[in-house]
């Protein structure tokens, strides 16, 4: 029996992992945190996170080929594959802080890898990282290896919160990178046979490292930009008089651009567009390609802009104080369907309304 394991037990890990488990139930698979609270939540009939279907999909197969653990350390090493899902979070100080992704629980999770390793494994990045973070890992997987042989392939995960496990049954692709090798290549159909349990081979992309590790910022990259471009766009609207809701209607009737990511909102909230975008920017701006950078970094802007402008047609529309005043806010995540706060845009609001307040 093959056995995986992934380190993080968060909105990729737990999802990502109870899918594996359905769909392949001779694979046993272990989640494994340092967290007792999450685990504990995963093992009751409270998940610690909420997505449409997920439920199901725990039930059906925990304490049968699915295990939620806090061993995180045997779990490891027995595994044959070891997937790493841990949070990358932008660096808030240091070198390429407020821009680069901070990798200390990545480095720190590869270092325990190497520690408890007594065969070889191939292991899988799931989080969000730079482009050549599999370089670096090697490096430390390899110093301590103790002659055990080691393959990284990036695995991102494309999912959208409030649809992640229709996102998992039904991908538009899985997109595995790995070593042009022998050994790389063997390593890749390895995860490719996992994954062809159910997704078609033809939507099982196989590439090198760098293009897989890229291909997750620059995904995120994409729908932030078009998210930012429809809202550029319903400035324009309001002030010509023309419904934004319309011309992205009309706009995404172009089978070039399609429907996707054109809803003119307070802007993007969540774990991902912002932190990938920010740290898109400081690689670009680490190649000496500052123009690039800037061109992304306009997405961040009108992004900014998007979410100043709502504030202030808000605090407009109540004779520009909130003092003495009530605002109700119903409904408090930045999507529907998912309980996220993370980024979210009312925060922000609320924020702007309390400075307002001050003046």
């Amino acid at each position: 029996m093959v056995k995986i394991c992934c380190i993080g037990a968060g909105y990729v890990g737990g999802p990502t992992m109870a899918v594996i488990a359905l769909k392949c139930p001779e694979i046993e698979v272990a989640v494994v945190d340092i967290s007792v609270a999450r685990i504990s939540a995963w093992n009751s009939d409270q998940l610690p996170i909420y997505e449409p279907g997920l439920d199901g999909v725990v039930k059906q197969c925990r304490g049968k080929n699915l295990f939620f653990s806090t061993d995180v350390e045997n779990h490891v090493s027995d595994a044959d594959i070891v997937f790493v899902s841990v949070n990358t979070p932008t660096k808030t100080q240091g070198l390429g802080a407020g821009k680069a992704a901070d990798l200390t629980y990545w480095e720190s999770a590869a270092r325990m890898i190497a520690d408890v390793s007594k065969s070889d494994k191939i292991v899988v990045e799931k989080s969000t990282v730079p482009v050549k973070t599999a370089e670096a890992i090697e490096k430390i997987l390899t110093h301590n290896s103790k002659g055990i042989n080691f393959q990284i392939l990036s695995n991102p995960e494309f999912l959208a919160e409030g649809t992640a496990i229709q996102d998992l049954l039904h991908p538009d692709r899985v997109l595995i990178g790995g070593r042009e090798t022998p050994e790389g290549q063997k390593a890749i159909q390895t995860l490719r046979d996992v994954y062809a349990h159910w997704v078609p081979v033809e939507q099982i992309i196989c590439t090198n490292l760098w293009s897989a590790e890229l291909s997750k910022l620059a995904a995120n990259a994409f729908l932030a930009q078009r998210i930012s471009s429809v809202n550029a766009m319903s400035a324009l609207c309001e002030a010509t008089g023309a419904d934004v809701t319309q011309v992205s209607h009309a706009v995404g009737k172009d089978t070039r651009i399609g429907p996707k990511f054109l809803n003119a909102s307070v802007g993007f909230g969540g774990s991902c567009f912002q932190k990938d975008i920010l740290n898109l920017v400081y690689i670009c701006e680490c190649n000496g390609l500052p123009e690039v950078a800037n061109y992304w970094k306009q997405v961040i802007k009108v992004n900014d802009y998007q979410k100043n402008r709502f504030v202030n047609r808000v605090v407009s529309s109540m004779f520009n104080t909130v003092s003495g005043k009530k605002i109700a806010i119903l409904g408090f995540a930045f999507k529907k369907d998912t309980g996220d706060t993370r980024e979210l845009q009312l925060l922000m609001f609320a924020r702007a309304c309390w400075v307002t307040k001050l003046i």
